[in-house]
């Protein structure tokens, strides 16, 4: 690209300004702004106020976990020598201190309960299930029947069995969630250093403009969609927010506005309108003016005219001066929302602190033709859904285009989850093409289209939810099945969101994977002998070559899947599992 030869207009220091009849497309300006951002400074919050936040510091844990020998179950603590027979209780081991100072002996038992301290001397729990209260007389002690023969060590979470002393539990860089929250707790963690969410401060620009709560609209108004719809969409990622309101397409009073933004302590600008090829169109001009713009027009449509900048603020308080990342968003509704999420949420991400800041891309089947632009690489707007049959006999995410996608019509955003990146050939694509989906909302909210995977926890070997033909099937160079374990699945008390994921990621990968292609999948509710039932036919009679299983690998008594794993395998291959542990600590 040429140099523009104007020193208020630059890129980074990496890459080229594109001269003013050539455009970015849309990659090279995302690796412009994010190559500018940086991550923000760290804070200390209180651990109510962390979560969505990206953790700063590696968590360890001061305790072991847990800190003493705990029973799984409901039961009673034995000497496992002992075995079968008729045994006097002499304490209660409950939750908390229950049970201290006494020592179970051959020929006595304590009773425990779950998450219960083990007695000193007790080395096995029965489970109740597997005992019998004795009737005594009044004022004798309690006894119990033991029914069966216990191993040492059974149901008993030994000390530090889920957490050892000192190991890294949470890692910098890692993102807090609900469990992560309960992670901190548990480690007593009550003040936690996060990268903070940034401020937003979002203005509207045009004489046009009106506040939405005007209810009789003069002529050549329109009420101020961008400013509402962006702000939350901002609050939706977690941002503080300033409004900024509207101003008129009027240079000076732009400008004052702009200087009090700049003043105040706020990290992203966001402007709407003002930034195509108007005689009033003061945006581009002014942020020249305060500070570095790197480009002000993209490939792309819609968006082709949205300018990035970078302003340079002399701070009081801090040493040296302040950066913030202004955004000049086109004034067309739907054109500033796409470049919303392909620019604004990642930067908003990196300067949060996420090691990846980029949206998530899945590949999708058209649901029906889409005829392509010319000259700029589309965004076009779609939902996505997930289907047992894509239109190519396999499972995976099919597009439904929202409809008419002018750039000014906002219904082609609504119920919205995704961006097609569509190439600019002027042709159509038949429906059934691939191609890249941007999502850009939660996809789990639609319903799975013809998804027969939520069945009754007695779902037999049979029940799969998508078997391809023997000719498509044998067409496979590795054939792989995929099963979910779950009992939250299985018995349609929730969605799977694993097993669709895993389908997309290896039929998406399916050349760098020696033509690998999932030919049939299924879900079990986490007990050993179905898990059993559905390897043994995918292995013996299927003859499946990669079987995956997702889910029941935990610590609770119902996660059994190593159990009905081992129980059927020949031979274990000890060195795979080292390589796969070791590429999961690079995640």
């Amino acid at each position: 690209m040429e140099a523009n030869g104007d020193d208020n207009i630059r890129s980074a220091s990496s890459c080229p300004v594109s001269s003013p009849s050539t455009m970015l497309s849309m990659e090279n300006a995302l690796r412009i702004v994010l190559s500018i951002a940086q991550r923000l400074q760290t804070v200390t919050l209180p651990l109510h106020d962390t979560l969505g936040k990206v953790l700063a510091e590696d968590i360890r844990a001061p305790d072991p976990l847990p800190p003493y020998r705990a029973s799984v179950k409901d039961g009673y603590a034995v000497v496992a020598s002992d075995g079968p027979g008729e045994y006097p209780i002499i304490t209660e081991s409950r939750a908390g201190n229950d049970g201290i100072g006494v020592t179970v002996t051959s020929g006595n038992v304590a009773y425990v309960t779950t998450g219960g301290p083990i007695p000193n001397g007790a080395n096995a729990v029965v489970q109740v299930e597997d005992t019998e209260l004795v009737e005594g007389a009044l004022g004798e002690s309690k006894r119990v029947k033991i029914l069966v023969q216990a191993r040492q060590g059974l149901d008993i979470r030994p000390v530090g069995c889920d957490i050892e002393k000192d190991a890294i539990v949470l890692r910098s860089g890692e993102r807090i969630g609900t469990s992560e929250v309960g992670l901190l707790a548990t480690m007593g963690v009550m003040l936690v250093k996060v990268f903070p969410n940034p401020t937003v401060a979002v203005l509207s620009t045009g004489d046009e403009l009106v506040e939405p709560t005007k209810e009789c609209l003069g002529r050549g108004q329109i009420r101020d969609s961008n400013r509402s719809m962006i702000m939350a969409a901002a609050v939706q990622q977690g941002c503080k927010v300033l409004d900024l309101g509207i101003t008129r397409d009027d240079e000076e009073h732009l400008e004052r506005i702009l200087d009090g933004a700049m003043s105040s302590e706020i990290d992203i600008l966001l402007t709407s309108g003002g930034v195509s090829m108007g005689d009033r169109d003061f945006v581009k001009p002014l942020l020249k003016k305060r500070g570095t713009v790197y480009f002000n027009r993209v490939l792309m449509k819609p968006g082709k005219p949205v300018t990035f900048a970078e302003l340079i603020v002399k701070s009081t308080k801090e040493k040296g001066a302040r950066k913030i990342l202004a955004f000049g968003l086109p004034g067309n509704p739907v054109s500033c929302l796409v470049c919303f999420h392909l620019f604004v949420v990642p930067t908003i991400r990196l300067l949060s602190g996420w090691e990846n800041p980029h949206l998530l891309r899945l590949n999708a089947r058209l649901g029906q033709p889409i005829k392509t632009d010319p000259v700029r690489p589309e965004f076009h707007r779609a939902i996505i859904r997930w289907r047992v049959n894509d239109g190519s006999g396999n499972p995976g995410f099919v597009a439904e285009s929202t409809g008419h996608q002018m750039s000014s019509r906002l219904l082609s955003m609504k119920s919205a989850n995704a961006l097609l990146e569509l190439p600019a050939t002027g042709s159509v694509l038949p429906a059934g093409t691939s191609v890249s989906a941007i999502v850009i909302s939660d996809i789990s909210g639609f319903p799975v289209s013809d998804n027969p995977l939520a069945l009754e926890s007695n779902i037999s070997i049979q029940h799969i939810s998508h078997k391809q033909t023997v000719e498509e099937s044998q067409a496979a160079e590795v054939r792989v099945a995929v099963l979910t374990v779950s009992d939250t699945v299985a018995s349609g008390a929730g969605p799977d969101r694993s097993g669709p994921r895993a389908v997309s990621v290896v039929n998406s990968s399916s050349e760098r994977l020696g033509g690998a292609r999932v030919v049939a999948t299924a879900v079990v509710p986490d007990e050993v002998g179905k898990i059993k039932d559905v390897l043994q036919k995918w292995s013996d009679i299927d003859k499946i070559d990669l079987i995956l299983t997702l889910g029941g690998t935990g610590f609770t008594p119902r996660d059994v899947t190593p159990e009905a794993t081992k129980s059927v395998i020949e031979k274990e291959t000890p060195g795979l599992l080292f390589v796969m542990m070791q590429e999961s600590l690079k995640v």
